[in-house]
């Protein structure tokens, strides 16, 4: 599964090869691209958008796990928790606030050269 915004469709956008929608994202409506789909989306359908284009078709429970994992995500962490990596006082920090071997932000490694 990705990472994946859920919206409803309101309609299909004419032209563009029928490959556009108009969707509700949280009240705000936004043109995406369904062409990767078998089928266009129904009007009332939920979808998930990655990076403006629709990825997949949900249903109304699966529309409301994917934004309560994205709300969760933008939760901040409690200041004292001992399992925050990316804490500069955590015991395996070995180089200033970046792991060494891997544990970096999105696994780069902190000694290594691009």
């Amino acid at each position: 599964m990705c990472l994946g915004i859920p919206g409803r469709v309101v309609e299909a956008v004419a032209g563009y090869g029928d490959q556009l929608a108009l969707v509700d994202v949280e009240g705000a409506r936004r043109r995406v691209n369904v062409g990767l789909l078998d089928e266009p989306p129904a009007p009332g359908q939920w979808v998930l958008i990655h990076m403006g284009f629709v990825v997949e078709t949900v249903d109304a429970d699966g529309a409301a796990r994917a934004l309560a994992g994205l709300e969760m995500m933008g939760r901040p962490r409690p200041a004292d928790d001992p399992d925050d990596p990316y804490d500069p006082d955590h015991p395996d920090d070995e180089a200033g606030g970046q792991r060494v071997g891997g544990g970096g932000p999105a696994g780069i490694d902190a000694g290594s050269a691009p």
